[in-house]
């Protein structure tokens, strides 16, 4: 059984919002609100403070990711409203709850002695094609969620932590050299995160990554994706792991376990 730890970015957000200086938010942010992910942060080669002026560390790192800027008082504000009167920070620690429960029910372990969460408001422009909302969870123990709620990705809070929990259990017994990641495995990595949000919660939940694609858009998807499998790069693999699943009678707790090639071999859709 994994420990939890969720953050409580209500309150953190509340305490950055009084701070009117913005170096000394930005130093609220990097030393409080992220310290519990610097071993996170440290992984991909993100400082918690650059060595030089507006270089690069988490403040530039996680405004690529998503975050709302600090300064962006008006979208934290609004933000922060909306997921306090929709209860989420409740949602989320229940969803990990029901995720860790599952996993244990299936003998399957994230290699970290506690799994660090925290909800992060996001900057809606920054992430308009994925519908205001995204995830991290490449890294065993810590997993983020940013979101600037709204009617449409609100009911999803669940299953993207199903999602980004399904990575930290994914890496946990497949060691990845992120810089030499093929289609393939990046392929089979969020089809399996997807596949275990659909089955924790339904295929209505799942995100607009998957559902925003056609049947002709897939087969041709899949047809130009068939030809580069060994391809360093990144595809969508949500139709496969559910493929291979079907075909073999594998459960989403079993596929989580089954190699790369097995999956796609296993699919047989690009055979």
């Amino acid at each position: 059984m994994n420990a939890y730890e969720v953050m409580d970015t209500l309150s953190q957000y509340g305490e950055l919002l009084e701070i009117q200086d913005l170096e000394k938010r930005k130093d609220y942010f990097r030393y409080e609100m992220m310290e519990p992910f610097k071993q996170m942060w440290n992984l991909i080669n993100v400082p918690i403070k650059a060595k030089q002026q507006n270089g690069y560390d988490v403040i530039m790192a996680s405004k690529m990711l998503g975050f709302a800027d600090v300064s962006d008082d008006e979208n934290i504000r609004e933000g922060l409203s909306i997921l306090r009167e929709n209860n989420s920070y409740a949602v989320a620690e229940n969803a990990l709850k029901n995720c860790i429960a599952k996993a244990n029910n299936a003998g399957l372990k994230i290699n970290a002695d506690e799994i660090k969460f925290g909800l992060y408001i996001s900057d809606p422009e920054k992430l308009k094609l994925q519908k205001g909302y995204t995830g991290f969870g490449g890294i065993p123990g810590f997993i983020t969620v940013n979101i600037y709620p709204n009617d449409y990705n609100l009911p999803k809070i669940p299953a993207v932590i199903a999602h980004e929990f399904n990575h930290n259990i994914r890496f946990s017994y497949f060691d990845w050299d992120h810089g030499n990641v093929t289609v393939g495995d990046y392929l089979v990595i969020e089809g399996l995160a997807e596949s275990f949000a659909k089955e924790l919660y339904g295929t209505e939940q799942i995100g607009p990554w998957v559902t925003n694609m056609d049947k002709e858009e897939l087969k041709y998807s899949i047809d130009v994706i068939g030809e580069s499998l060994d391809i360093k790069g990144f595809a969508v693999g949500y139709k496969t792991v559910q493929s291979f699943m079907e075909k073999d009678n594998k459960t989403i707790y079993e596929a989580t376990l089954a190699s790369t090639d097995e999956i796609i071999n296993g699919s047989e859709l690009f055979s």
